[in-house]
């Protein structure tokens, strides 16, 4: 790495099908909104000759801006690849959003590449949420570099950020996270600020000047070999600490130099095992210019660092009915095992899957399996069907170049899967298969809507499935206990582009109204009630009269009924009629317009007539029972009551503990969780949380995150239920 010279390749630079999987690259840019991410794709891009030097795609002798092809508010908020041919190797360029809320798309990102680049910027550091996704990449192996951008910026300090990366990302070994090469600044401007205009490579001892727009190979001064010494040492030694020979360290401590290929290979092989975290740093190219900072040593480590898709174990693999399969890793020749990453409506060509192959090779036309995990928490059904493969395509923007097929290791996006969803996987039609899931973040803001016209409510239902199709991190909701459809999002503006998508995408207006918890009613004590339903209008009258006895139960008992009538002053035929009326009224509540749950009521005496007794008549009366009892009672307002778990660094813990407080919860224990991170459990009323979501991520400034599980309903307190009972149930 660093030692080859590249030539720009021209409009060769977009990539085609790949024929074999060594020379596929699949990496994913992680990093916070701000960080430079699609900058940087787009002078990858650049450089790889995928675009033109005005920032344009060259297809077929039309000529389009790059911008345009994908606006940046839509990319800023999903997952998009931009392939480019590099040296013989084919190299997907997955960008992922930096918002907290589109974890999802970052997530899907993951599943698809095989290695991470983790884009911080110099002026701004690293945040919480990134430090958090490298833990991610740290739990399955996932090799890493990082890339430090904004260099431009009057207060970047390059020496500086390597040292906060190393703090971030190298745990108990800070030495696993060093720089490739330090930059190179030319003269001081008039405000003091000397602009970087090269790289100064630590293993070849080269120097790479881009002041020209062009990168050029020279040797280095004395001053920057005296420069680059110390660095140099410190990374070698990183190097061969990480390497499979033991000796190496005890020779180089001895005095022996150990000659660059040999540490290029041990270097290439710590990044792809991902042990070692090499920094590079990396500005977009000037106007003009055709080669952007830092991008040629980006790419060379790309296609030399880091792993091919073979080196990369397939996911657990079953058939639908949950037999385990083994599988052999990226066979292009293998049972076809691809699984849609990515989910897009497209207005001319209809739903556009984005796919990785695992293994065989996808073609054009053909018929696939399609299985689906279903996630019916989230309005997903189980899905198994046979469809039919539309065009292959490998996707720049909005533009798509058709690909004859697609091997094992590779992307593509297929159109007109009509059926498949976010996750789902393709297999052979007479071989199904279902991969293992990737874990999706569970959506806690809750989006209640309504349909804002006749015209949109027809619409509204096909609105929502497609919506969900394409989002496996939004949930919805129909609300049985409150009657309300309900969106569950990952945050504000995750909530926002749903809607927006809802309104542009598929012309369907809703209207967001306030969210209902679904409260409950109870007896606080003993209570007896007497209905009398006695009507007599000339003809065949109306008699039932029963007498009831109501009594609280524990919580989560529901409604019990019992019979304790004596010498049959209740007819047989009409007790289970008491308890239809019984049960309807407590249905619609009998205080504040809300169930009633757990209590039980006896049926213990009662008058029937011989001719005017009926069904209907005793289920009125059942009614009036319980609410005369209820009118001399006191009755419970209660609330639902989540239990809370929040995983929240050690410096917010106060500050959240107190949070819940605020918000009438009972916090009931902390653990340490490793990592200088504790886990809070409480228990809070849900009416308190339902901008959690949204409060904690400013309360710890993107670094927590929290689960919610329904615990009980119990009492609320009195002002509060006052208040709330002196609004309609519905309202």
């Amino acid at each position: 790495m660093g030692d080859k010279a590249h030539a720009h390749p021209g409009a060769a630079g977009r990539a085609t099908a790949a024929d074999h999987p060594a020379s596929v690259r699949n990496v994913v840019l992680v990093g916070h909104s701000g960080s430079g991410k699609t900058t940087l794709v787009e002078a990858l891009a650049l450089t790889a000759g995928a675009v033109n030097r005005a920032g344009r795609v060259e297809d077929g002798g039309t000529v389009s801006d790059y911008d345009e092809i994908e606006h940046r508010q839509q990319r800023s908020v999903q997952l998009s690849l931009v392939p480019v041919d590099w040296d013989g190797y084919k190299i997907n360029i997955l960008d992922t959003p930096g918002y907290a809320d589109f974890v999802g798309e970052l997530r899907a990102g993951l599943r698809a590449a095989d290695a991470a680049l983790f884009v911080v910027s110099a002026s701004d550091g690293v945040d919480g949420s990134t430090r958090m996704v490298w833990e991610e990449c740290a739990a399955v192996g996932m090799p890493r570099a990082i890339v430090v951008t904004h260099l431009e910026s009057a207060r970047a300090d390059f020496e500086e950020m390597t040292r906060i990366c190393a703090e971030a990302f190298g745990g108990d070994d800070p030495d696993a996270v060093l720089p490739l090469y330090l930059p190179l600044r030319g003269p001081e401007a008039p405000d003091g600020h000397a602009p970087v205009t090269g790289l100064i490579g630590l293993l070849t001892q080269r120097l790479f000047d881009y002041a020209s727009g062009e990168r050029k190979e020279a040797e280095p001064g004395p001053e920057q070999r005296q420069l680059i010494e110390d660095a140099r040492n410190r990374l070698i030694e990183g190097i061969i600490a990480e390497s499979e020979d033991e000796t190496l360290m005890d020779r180089y401590l001895g005095g022996e130099e150990i000659d660059l290929k040999t540490l290029v290979q041990d270097l290439e092989r710590a990044v792809a095992h991902g042990t070692f975290f090499p920094v590079l740093a990396a500005a977009p190219a000037a106007e003009g210019a055709r080669q952007g900072l830092g991008t040629v040593e980006l790419l060379e480590l790309v296609t030399g660092g880091f792993p091919t898709p073979l080196e990369r174990p397939a996911p657990s693999v079953t058939t639908p009915d949950g037999t385990a399969r083994a599988v052999e890793a990226c066979d292009p020749d293998g049972p076809l095992l691809a699984e849609v990453v990515k989910t897009a409506s497209d207005p001319y060509v209809g739903r556009v899957s984005l796919v990785r192959v695992f293994s065989g090779t996808l073609r054009p036309d053909a018929t696939v399996h399609v299985s689906g995990h279903g996630l019916t928490d989230r309005g997903h059904e189980d899905h198994d069907v046979d469809e039919r493969i539309g065009t292959l395509s490998a996707p720049f923007g909005k533009q798509q170049r058709a690909l004859t097929h697609c091997i094992a290791g590779d992307l593509a996006s297929v159109a007109k899967l009509n059926r498949a969803e976010t996750g789902d996987t393709l297999s052979a039609k007479d071989d199904p298969l279902l991969m293992e899931p990737w874990r999706m973040p569970d959506p806690l803001l809750p989006l209640a809507i309504e349909a804002h016209s006749k015209a949109d409510e027809d619409k509204l239902s096909q609105g929502l499935g497609r919506l969900v199709a394409e989002d496996p991190t939004m949930r919805l909701e129909q609300n049985p206990a409150t009657h309300q459809v309900v969106l569950w999002c990952l945050g504000e503006a995750h909530a926002d582009v749903a809607l927006e998508r809802l309104r542009n995408r598929y012309g369907v207006q809703v209207d967001v109204v306030p969210h209902k918890v679904s409260l409950r009613e109870t007896f606080a004590g003993t209570s007896s009630g007497r209905g009398r339903h006695v009507k007599q209008s000339g003809g065949h009258g109306q008699f039932a009269i029963c007498e009831i006895e109501v009594e609280p139960l524990p919580n989560g008992s529901g409604i019990e009924f019992v019979d304790k009538v004596i010498g049959g002053a209740v007819p047989r035929q009409f007790i289970p009629s008491v308890e239809k009326g019984v049960r309807a009224q407590a249905a619609k509540g009998v205080a504040a317009g809300y169930p009633l749950i757990d209590v039980r009521v006896t049926l213990r005496d009662g008058k029937a007539h011989s001719v005017d007794s009926s069904d209907a008549a005793f289920q009125t009366a059942g009614a009036l029972a319980l609410r005369e009892a209820a009118a001399d009672a006191r009755i419970h307002l209660l609330e639902p009551v989540a239990e809370v778990s929040v995983l929240v660094g050690d410096d917010y813990v106060g500050a959240v503990m107190s949070d819940l407080s605020g918000r009438r919860g009972r916090v009931v224990g902390t653990e340490q969780a490793g990592g200088g991170r504790t886990l809070v459990r409480a228990e809070v009323p849900e009416i308190e949380i339902g901008r959690y979501a949204v409060d904690l991520r400013s309360i710890s400034h993107g670094t927590a995150r929290f689960d919610r599980h329904y615990a009980r309903h119990e009492p609320m307190p009195q002002q509060i239920a006052e208040r709330i009972r002196e609004r309609p149930a519905d309202s």
